[in-house]
């Protein structure tokens, strides 16, 4: 956690704004970060594939590194219920303002790392949200491999 005043420095690599995760390069920060969303298992995803392509974060074009809304990126949003789930078997690959690489699963975006039942109150879903549960891996030496 930094403090807010650091925000257009490189001492951060990742941000959580609600839904949106963004990365410390392009209109979000002035670092060497971005992203991509792999489609498979935090387990499985051993060295990043050479053929990735890491994005940064365009906000005057509406364009994230990890993209943003039910179904995009790592989550669904039931609109019956108001829950946000993860979506199983995506994984977040980040590369940090220094360059180096990170990733991160989510687990759950709810207060304890609980998701909410269908039949919470408003009050619940609306103050229990935001609290991200995740695992990550991170290579502070630079190498693709985890």
């Amino acid at each position: 956690v930094i403090a807010s005043t650091d925000a257009s420095t490189t001492k951060w690599d990742i941000a959580f704004s609600s839904t949106k995760i963004l990365v410390n390069n392009g209109t979000s920060g002035p670092g060497l970060g971005g992203a991509f969303v792999f489609k498979g298992l935090f387990d499985d995803l051993k060295t990043i594939p050479t053929d990735s392509t890491f994005a940064t974060d365009n906000a005057n074009a509406a364009s994230f590194a990890i993209p943003f809304g039910s179904g995009r990126g790592w989550y669904t949003y039931d609109g019956l219920t108001t829950l946000v789930n993860p979506i199983a078997g995506r994984v977040l690959v980040i590369r940090t303002a220094a360059g180096k690489y990170a990733k991160v699963e989510i687990l759950n975006y709810y207060k304890g790392g609980v998701t909410l039942s269908a039949n919470a109150s408003v009050n619940d879903k609306l103050f229990k949200q935001r609290y991200y549960t995740f695992r990550y891996a991170y290579q502070p030496s630079g190498s693709t491999t985890f």
